[in-house]
């Protein structure tokens, strides 16, 4: 996770055409954008991946002082990755959960290679790694 004074992105190359096609970019100030992987291993544990998620999103929210957070699929981070669906599943609920507490939560496009502009201070909380 990391938090942004400044992140913006660009979607570039559509890698999985089951999802929507999106064709403009976004900018956000403020947000602390969470680059998450979900693994294959995930997938018989959604729920408590989910729960436990939040959980980290809020707690990161409140230590950059924000309530704006931006999910972004970043599948890179380790040897084997979730269904798509599944996934998707995930961040959508995660997205609801969030919007329901009073955050203002949004997710970059799904199956995309984007184009990302990242301006992050300088201090330890705007940069934080939490393995589920």
């Amino acid at each position: 996770m990391i938090y942004c004074s400044r992140f913006a992105y660009t979607p570039q190359i559509r890698t999985l055409s089951e999802f929507p096609e999106v064709k403009d970019g976004r900018v956000f100030t403020g947000a602390l954008v969470a680059f998450i992987h979900a693994e294959e291993q995930d997938e018989d544990k959604l729920k408590a991946v989910e729960t436990k998620m939040l959980k980290n999103l809020k707690w990161a929210a409140g230590k950059n002082q924000t309530r704006q957070l931006v999910l972004h699929s970043f599948a890179h981070l380790a040897a084997t990755k979730a269904d798509p669906q599944l996934t998707k599943e995930l961040f959508d609920k995660v997205e609801v959960r969030l919007q329901n507490a009073g955050y203002t939560c949004v997710q970059t496009p799904f199956g995309y290679f984007l184009d990302i502009d990242v301006h992050a201070p300088g201090v330890s909380q705007a940069r934080i790694f939490k393995s589920i």
